[in-house]
Parts: C-alpha cells; sequence; structure tokens
C-alpha cells in the first residue's frame, strides 16, 4: 500500500509537471476509445433493430391487376396451408392507396389525384421466426412468384442479409481503426513519460545508488500511464453519451413513428466499463514500455 501510495502522488505530480504532454496523451486515447465506442454504439443498436425487425418478418405479395377470384383463392389457399405463415392479411388496391396517403403525405396525395391508382393489391404476409423458416422463405417466396395472378414476391429478410452485412463491415472497420488509433496512444503515452523520466533522471540515480525497490522506481511511470488512460477512457465515455442524447433528440425522436426508440439504447454498464478497462489497458502499455528503458537510461552517459 505504501508504494502504491508512493506511485499515485508521484504519478499525479508528475502528470502536473508535464501536463501539456499529458493533455495531448489523454486526448489521444479519448479519442482512440471515441471512435471505437462510436463504432460500437452504431453497431449494437443496429443489431438490435435487426433483430427486432426480424422477429416482426413479413412477406408482401403483390398481384397484378387482372387477377380473377380464381388465383386470388389459389393465392390465398397456399399461404393458408404453409407452416412458415403465422398470419396474412389481404389488402386491396383502396387500402394500399389510404396507406400510402398517411405514410407519405404530400407524395400520396400527389398520386391520388393522377387519376388511376397506381398501387397494386396485395397480401401482407407474416412469417414465422425461426432458422428453420429462414432456409425455407426463398423457396416459399419462388412457389408465390410462380402462380397465376402474381406479379412480385418481396420479402423483408432479404434488405435485413443487406443490413446485418452492413453491420459486419461496420464493426469491423471500427476494431481496425479503434486497434490502429489504440497503438498511436500507447506510444503518445510512453513517449510522454519517457520525458517525465529524464526530466527526473538525477533523482532515480539517486535512488537506485541507494538501493531503492524497483517498483519506486518504475512504478510511478507506470501509474502515470494508467491514470491518462482512464482519464481519456472517461472523457470518451463522456463525449459518447453527450453526442448519443443529441443525435437522439436531434434525429431519432421525429423519427418515432418508423423506429422503436425503445432498441435504441447508450452502451451497456458492462461494455462502459470494458472501455475504461481498455483505456486503463491502453495507459498501462505505454507506462510499462517507458518503464521497461528506464534502467537503460538511467546507466546510460
Amino acid at each position: 500500500m505504501r508504494a502504491l501510495r508512493y506511485a499515485i502522488d508521484e504519478a499525479v505530480a508528475s502528470i502536473w509537471r508535464g501536463r501539456q504532454g499529458g493533455l495531448l496523451s489523454t486526448i489521444t486515447i479519448a479519442l482512440a476509445l471515441f471512435v471505437l465506442g462510436g463504432f460500437l454504439l452504431v453497431t449494437s443498436n443496429l443489431q438490435r433493430l435487426s433483430a427486432a425487425w426480424a422477429s416482426a418478418a413479413e412477406i408482401s405479395v403483390y398481384l397484378h391487376d387482372e387477377v380473377t377470384a380464381g388465383d386470388r383463392a389459389a393465392i390465398d389457399a397456399a399461404l393458408a396451408a404453409s407452416p412458415l405463415v403465422a398470419a396474412r392479411e389481404w389488402v386491396p388496391k383502396e387500402e394500399a392507396l389510404k396507406r400510402f396517403k398517411q405514410t407519405f403525405g404530400d407524395l400520396g396525395t400527389a398520386i391520388g389525384s393522377a387519376g388511376e391508382n397506381p398501387l397494386p393489391a396485395s397480401y401482407e404476409v407474416r412469417v414465422r421466426a425461426g432458422s428453420d423458416s429462414r432456409r425455407s422463405l426463398q423457396a416459399l417466396a419462388d412457389s408465390l412468384r410462380r402462380m397465376a395472378g402474381v406479379s412480385d414476391v418481396r420479402y423483408d429478410w432479404q434488405w435485413m442479409d443487406r443490413l446485418q452485412a452492413a453491420i459486419n463491415v461496420i464493426r469491423g472497420v471500427g476494431l481496425v481503426l479503434g486497434s490502429i488509433l489504440a497503438v498511436a496512444a500507447a506510444l503518445t503515452v510512453a513517449n510522454v513519460v519517457r520525458l517525465a523520466l529524464y526530466s527526473r533522471r538525477d533523482e532515480l540515480e539517486i535512488m537506485q545508488l541507494v538501493g531503492a525497490p524497483e517498483v519506486y522506481i518504475r512504478g510511478p511511470f507506470v501509474m502515470e500511464g494508467i491514470l491518462q488512460g482512464g482519464t481519456g477512457a472517461v472523457l470518451a465515455l463522456a463525449g459518447l453519451l453527450a453526442g448519443y442524447f443529441a443525435i437522439r433528440a436531434r434525429y431519432l425522436v421525429p423519427l418515432a413513428s418508423t423506429i422503436d426508440l425503445a432498441s435504441i439504447r447508450f452502451l451497456p454498464p458492462g461494455l462502459c466499463l470494458g472501455v475504461v478497462l481498455g483505456g486503463i489497458l491502453v495507459g498501462c502499455v505505454g507506462g510499462l514500455m517507458a518503464a521497461r528503458r528506464s534502467s537503460r537510461a538511467l546507466t546510460s552517459p
């Protein structure tokens, strides 16, 4: 405990003496973790939205205008017999136009004033969630496309696959960019701590001559990196939290009718703790990189 208290006191004093360099390394760590945390925040929310949308996946079966009653009855029977279908709803052309006007406002009015209703009648089909239905969904869509009276079949999971691919790409880019910035932050911390080491070179040489333990010589430099890393991580989380509430209020609240705002959340506590520990680890690595060379630096002429 005495060595730990000594390391903390000396680290705080060293940070204050070299506050300009310490501020640079702290900001570098904060920037690295802010970028990484931002990517994690975006991908985690997209993942939750994707899961919510997948649980409510639908198939839209669009019909030709000249579809006969027999064709429609055959389509309805095929949907009723499929084990993948949880529910189905017949949407006539008039209802489709009404929904379009409610959703798109002025654009819907323009379409309605054009004369003939251009929107097709359709079946809105709710499918059962699960891996088995997912593998069979393409077969169901293909069979429906081949039926008389069917113009086209669209299903939500087609663009959900694209969304999941985009999430994976965003997560990968974030990890790569965050790792590069973390390495740069560790090197910055190491250089700042090394400058503090050289400024106390005479004092540390005397401590070595009198036989001071290595923990008293190197400990303050490692602690300096840890404090800088922890401070940078807290600053990164504060910046992410401020950005999250600003974007939520400015861009997401107006879209409350389109997306479920309950699915949009900040990073969970465990991930926030991981960000803080990551900042401490980056600072600790930088401090160790400088402390490893302390003996060599002190013995060199």
